[in-house]
């Protein structure tokens, strides 16, 4: 039996000092978040899922649903208020031996790392695409330069091999080598998107978040970039996050599918069930919204 590649379980995040009418003042039942009692705002609550390897998983919801903040959490971005991620053993990259030393089949709670830690298993095993390329790109530094800072991270040290290693993921990304001095300032949208994926590839990341990656750009645009996950996933035998409030980007995407509002998980099934049947009367409005 197959085991996954990571597990989430209890997944939790409040921005606030919190009480103790917070969980049950929100939540979907509630059409709110927002605590009444104290205006904290419940972003996440009890998030719980497995991810595969080589599989892409959506997650669906509307703004404010909470799934942007999910992605923020297991990249480490922000702190967790409760939870845990446990990655297998078996996908640990040898230069991460030295994190987890216990030889169980599963790491302790990768969220109990620290920062340190979480930065070596960032650079090791995650890649990230934003929304917004101006969070996951240096607008005003080459496009090979925005690799290259990746792949210090990750402890390359040659700046013959880093440059040789940009200009292939470029290529690979559909951005014309002769534009490697370049900076994505001067780029389209779409051509920042890809940099932006070019970076995330660039130190062979077993997971890859996708947040929104093709909001805001044109319709010709949003297919050669979705064309291009689709191939690079394949060829890089990726597993996938993919945040997204667009429902023909998740069937074109993911075989399964967790639906989100007010920082819950109200449906979760396989894409294609999730789509032809949904149960929960919001997935129901959000399938009917987008025929």
């Amino acid at each position: 039996m197959q085991q996954p590649l990571i597990k989430v379980r209890g997944l939790s995040k409040r921005f606030g000092a919190g009480c103790e009418l917070c969980l049950s003042s929100t939540g979907p039942d509630r059409e709110s978040n927002v605590c009444p009692h104290c205006g904290s705002v419940v972003a996440c609550n009890d998030v719980s899922f497995d991810l595969y390897r080589n599989e892409a998983l959506g997650i669906v919801g509307e703004s404010g649903s909470g799934k942007s903040t999910l992605v923020r959490l297991l990249h480490f971005e922000w702190e967790a208020g409760g939870g845990t991620v446990e990655l297998h053993r078996t996908a640990i990259v040898p230069a991460l031996d030295e994190i987890f030393t216990d030889g169980a089949d599963y790491s302790a709670n990768l969220l109990g790392l620290s920062p340190f830690q979480k930065r070596q298993v960032r650079n090791a095993l995650m890649g990230i695409v934003y929304q917004n390329p101006f969070l996951g790109l240096r607008m005003q530094v080459s496009s090979g330069g925005n690799i290259a800072e990746r792949l210090l991270g990750a402890g390359w040290r040659n700046i013959g091999a880093m440059r040789k290693r940009s200009a292939e993921l470029l290529e690979r990304t559909e951005i014309p080598v002769e534009r490697m001095d370049e900076p994505p300032m001067n780029f389209s949208g779409g051509m920042q998107q890809r940099v932006q994926i070019a970076k995330a590839l660039s130190n062979n990341p077993l997971i890859l978040f996708l947040d929104e990656v093709t909001t805001g750009l044109d319709l010709s645009v949003q297919a050669r970039v979705l064309d291009l996950i689709r191939s690079i996933r394949s060829e890089f035998n990726l597993s996938l996050l993919v945040v997204s409030h667009d429902l023909g980007v998740i069937n074109l995407l993911c075989q399964r599918t967790m639906v989100m509002k007010y920082g819950r998980v109200v449906e979760a099934g396989l894409t294609d069930q999730i789509l032809q049947d949904p149960q929960h009367r919001y997935t129901q409005l959000l399938v009917a919204s987008q025929l």
